[in-house]
């Protein structure tokens, strides 16, 4: 039986991956870089799960001439603790679309800083599991997202970066209204398209 974090997730990444395949016909220019890091939620809110373990990917694809790229990008997160003898585990998952600025400058275009924005679809859900017995409790919000960061090409077409991301969205658990969002912090490596001049 698939757990229903693990459900979310593939619910937001089949959305995602229908966002990708919707690129129009003149999508000739971008990039898809995946991202391992971190996501700090408030503490006021999250104590003690306020710290996650986060992956995602962050897709930018548009033409050529294009000033900005559409954004598509996807994360999920998790903490797991115990409390007071209690299994606990805090998930949350992000859908942000937008658009964004990808730069090509330094020796060849190689270095490419970025900034962008957008709307987010944020999922969170806070379950508790002692003696058997389940409790959990899930929500979703509407909010925005704002990130940037620098990739460098590596040879053609491999990507590798760093990224720094923003985000709020308000959802209700156990009665309680609460930020979803936080901030990202992570390492990134991928690819773009087309290949980069040698």
């Amino acid at each position: 039986m698939i757990r229903p974090g693990i459900q979310v997730s593939l619910s937001l990444s089949i959305l995602a991956f229908l966002f990708l395949v919707a690129a129009p016909p003149g999508a000739q220019a971008g990039h898809v870089n995946f991202f391992l890091g971190s996501k700090v939620l408030d503490e006021k809110d999250w104590a003690p799960w306020d710290t996650h373990t986060e992956a995602g990917v962050e897709a930018s694809w548009g033409g050529e001439d294009w000033p900005v790229l559409i954004a598509t990008d996807l994360f999920g997160s998790t903490k797991s603790k115990d409390v007071l003898g209690v299994d606990t585990q805090a998930t949350t998952g992000e859908l942000g679309l937008g658009v964004r600025k990808i730069w090509n400058t330094g020796s060849a275009k190689r270095v490419h800083p970025y900034i962008g924005g957008g709307v987010s679809f944020i999922s969170a859900k806070l379950e508790a599991t002692s003696g058997g017995n389940k409790v959990s409790d899930d929500d979703n919000g509407v909010g925005a997202w704002l990130g940037g960061g620098i990739f460098w090409r590596l040879g053609s077409r491999f990507n590798l970066g760093m990224s720094l991301r923003g985000s709020s969205a308000n959802v209700d658990l156990y009665g309680v209204s609460v930020d979803a969002g936080g901030g990202h912090f992570g390492l990134s490596l991928g690819w773009g398209w087309p290949a980069a001049a040698r």
